[in-house]
């Protein structure tokens, strides 16, 4: 069955200057037409109209109708889709992510989105839920789930120029985003799965988790298990964010890393765990397993990269891509394994930083400047859990992480040259 076509030129508003005005109850044609087929193929559990229209209809219509604007909001289409509650919740986690990625969010905005999280968790945890969704969907929920938080976690932090009433809110919604609810959300959603289980049972030949990529195929639903699956993921990246990279490898550990699963089957999730199981490792010092997982995924990112050139990941793909390149060249710098590394990623690397990689050899202060510019720009962007003091100037925890890098380098350093 083909995927659903739309007329987008078809109706939105315009102001009395010719430009498009934005009115969060007016919902166009296409838009009526987008929410009823993707309602219809989510009752039908037809996984493969429901990815056509999330991966491109969505996208589609956010460029051509909402490059500059929200959609319209979640009470204005759920008249269309029979009111029903555990698809409004879908569609305003979609709207918030439109939000986010076009847009710049008030706090009132951060908040409510927290506020839909928390209630589609808590259906998908305690309540009945008889879907099947695309795994590209699924690890876009966590994804964006950790994005946000990390993205609170900055903007609180940033107290310069906040109104009074802004900081009256953060005081009065202390609970949203907070680091204690976030780990929670994650570990009961890998908890009520079973997913540990059932990647065991996988093992013994009792389950086809991996083989059916996560999908139901009795009449069941995915949902829950998926986002458990991805929970792991999830939580690997919060950790990593929080410093805490043993506790962060401890959670990925259910899954094996050396063979292809359902972590691969969305090349988003794939980039993702690679690059914070790389970094974790290098954080703790085992270089090896860092080097060699960097090179395996740098290599699948040269051959595949031309795939997902029309993706709305490409961009991320890209970045992600440069960013574990650098990484490479710290790992390879503190022990040189180059025989770990593909000729194609050695050439790579030769090109984008052999210049820099000689010059890091050498023990003087150029060198140590050299590894704070490539970890500052490879690095995720660290958070501190706890909201800051209101009264006091800010800590840059990205700058606190890469002292400590560095401090370590110049351990091992002074190691070194005592032997």
């Amino acid at each position: 069955m083909a995927a659903v076509g739309y007329d987008y030129e078809d109706g939105m508003p315009s102001s009395a200057d010719g430009g498009l005005s934005y009115d969060p109850s007016f919902v166009p044609d296409p838009v009526k037409s987008f929410v009823v087929h993707l309602y219809r193929h989510i009752r039908e559990k037809n996984v493969y109209e429901i990815h056509q229209m999330y991966e491109t209809s969505f996208h589609t219509l956010s460029d051509r109708m909402f490059k500059d604007t929200p959609w319209p909001s979640v009470e204005a289409v759920a008249q269309y889709v029979d009111n029903d509650h555990v698809f409004c919740l879908l569609y305003r986690e979609m709207w918030y992510r439109h939000l986010y990625a076009r847009l710049s969010p008030t706090l009132k905005q951060r908040i409510d989105s927290w506020d839909n999280y928390c209630s589609l968790f808590q259906v998908v945890l305690h309540g009945v839920v008889n879907m099947q969704l695309p795994n590209q969907w699924l690890w876009d929920m966590v994804d964006e789930f950790v994005y946000q938080f990390q993205s609170f976690c900055q903007y609180r932090a940033k107290m310069k120029n906040k109104t009074e009433q802004e900081i009256a809110l953060l005081r009065q919604h202390d609970q949203a985003w907070n680091v204690y609810g976030v780990l929670n959300f994650l570990q009961a959603l890998m908890e009520k799965s079973s997913i540990i289980q059932i990647l065991e049972q996988e093992k013994e030949g009792l389950e086809q988790f991996t083989a059916t990529d996560g999908y139901d195929y009795n009449g069941g639903s995915n949902v829950l298990k998926v986002l458990g699956y991805f929970s792991m993921v999830g939580l690997l990246r919060v950790h990593c964010l929080l410093g805490d990279y043993q506790t962060g490898l401890k959670c990925l550990l259910p899954i094996d890393i050396s063979q292809q699963g359902v972590y691969t089957s969305v090349i988003g999730s794939h980039i993702t765990t690679i690059y914070h199981y790389g970094f974790a490792n290098l954080m703790l010092r085992r270089y090896v397993e860092a080097i060699r997982e960097f090179n395996k995924i740098l290599l699948y990112i040269y051959k595949t990269k031309q795939y997902h050139q029309k993706s709305p990941q490409y961009e991320q793909i890209l970045k992600k891509n440069e960013q574990m390149y650098a990484l490479l060249t710290i790992s390879l710098s503190l022990c040189p394994q180059v025989k770990l590394v593909d000729e194609t990623v050695n050439s790579q690397l030769r090109e984008k930083y052999g210049e820099k990689m000689s010059r890091m050899q050498r023990y003087d202060d150029e060198s140590f400047a050299l590894y704070d510019e490539l970890f500052s720009y490879a690095c995720p962007k660290f958070i501190t859990p706890s909201a800051p003091s209101y009264e006091e100037p800010l800590v840059n925890y990205n700058q606190v992480q890469c002292l400590s890098f560095c401090s370590t380098l110049i351990l091992d350093r002074r190691v070194k040259w005592s032997l």
